[in-house]
């Protein structure tokens, strides 16, 4: 590809997200804003926020918890929030004991409690073990959110909250998902420590 043609599929491409990201923001400002309150409530009331998902969304689970038990903007107290099968021996050995689709549903089980928060990064909401955590955490009590793209799917049917990318395109989704991650990691920031 010549340099002229790689330049034209930066435009293009950069264009295609933020198109993805505007519809975003006017199709689904409500659904946000609620996902952002309940994970202000959470933190504010004492409970935990875990994250889970595969492959890139497992990657941006980790950033956004590094944000929010490290700091977003400015030096505050730490948040508790975790990612499920962060740890390579626990992954693998349940993995290989339980079986792929319970790497996320086995820590779920040993660490989620009534009124924690679990939300699953799915871009195509049918992630067996995303949804199979979700469903877990459910039946404890927890409050289950899922961030997916624009198609109804399995993870609708085990979350109180859905997040839907208008988008099927997964690295689209992603970029949406990410950029929502920051803007919730400034608001539970701003909103449960203000500056003076």
């Amino acid at each position: 590809m010549k340099t002229e043609a790689m330049r034209d599929e930066f435009i293009k491409q950069l264009a295609d997200s933020v198109a993805v990201k505007q519809r975003l923001a006017k199709e689904c400002g409500s659904t946000m804003a609620e996902i952002a309150a309940v994970l202000v409530s959470a933190f504010r009331t004492g409970k935990r926020v875990y994250w889970c998902g595969n492959g890139g969304s497992f990657t941006d689970c980790h950033h956004i918890v590094g944000e929010l038990v490290g700091r977003y903007g400015y030096d505050r107290a730490p948040l508790p929030s975790f990612v499920l099968a962060a740890g390579v021996a626990s992954l693998t050995a349940i993995a290989n004991d339980y079986g792929y689709e319970q790497i996320f549903s086995r820590e779920a089980e040993a660490c989620i409690q009534k009124g924690d928060v679990l939300v699953g990064l799915s871009t195509s909401g049918n992630s067996k073990n995303v949804c199979a955590a979700l469903e877990v955490a459910r039946k404890k009590g927890a409050t289950t959110i899922g961030w997916a793209g624009e198609k109804k799917a399995r993870i609708d049917e085990v979350c109180d909250l859905v997040l839907h990318v208008p988008s099927s395109h997964t690295p689209r989704i992603q970029e949406c998902h990410i950029a929502v991650g920051h803007v919730v990691c400034d608001i539970i920031e701003r909103t449960l420590f203000p500056k003076s």
